[in-house]
């Protein structure tokens, strides 16, 4: 018997509500997305609004694998009333969720992307998931900050010059 799908639910934390990705929201995250900067430890260009309007499609028809879980969120701070930013967990099998984060240039170094990581990471402990992971750059000492804010800690494993954070949220 398979576990069932996690689907993403608005989540809320201090200062931010996490929303469910909607397609309608990619031209709004196209700006908030498009400095190049964002992509110097990740790879790839910003993409316009059409081309994340279509990535975006893909996302929010689900992951074509009945064992995998694609759950996304914008980020919304309740004081702005405007996109920030993105986090994601990759859910495989009920039990294992691989997460990451995103927040816009102008948003940076307010804690949006720690509140939402921890809320991310404290939603999927209330589900099925035991473990949660994260690939961070070796260099990018803002994101393993994030992650660390969030309760994982670095592992030795390396993959593609990203290093292996890790918690285990129960046996």
């Amino acid at each position: 018997m398979s576990e069932p799908r996690v689907r993403a639910e608005p989540i809320t934390g201090a200062r931010l509500d996490l929303l469910p990705l909607r397609v309608e929201y990619a031209e709004e995250m196209a700006a908030v997305l498009s400095d190049p900067a964002l992509h110097r430890f990740i790879g790839g260009a910003p993409l316009s609004p059409g081309e994340l309007r279509a990535r975006y499609e893909r996302l929010v028809a689900g992951s074509p694998d009945p064992a995998v879980s694609w759950c996304n969120w914008v980020l919304r701070p309740r004081a702005e009333s405007c996109l920030v930013g993105t986090v994601q967990a990759t859910v495989t099998g009920g039990h294992d969720a691989e997460i990451a984060w995103v927040v816009g240039t102008p948003w940076q170094g307010r804690g949006f992307a720690s509140e939402a990581a921890r809320a991310l990471v404290g939603w999927l402990g209330r589900r099925s998931v035991r473990t949660v992971v994260a690939h961070v750059h070796a260099d990018h000492l803002a994101s393993a900050a994030v992650a660390a804010a969030a309760g994982l800690t670095p592992t030795e494993e390396e993959q593609d010059g990203e290093k292996r954070w890790r918690l285990v949220l129960r046996p």
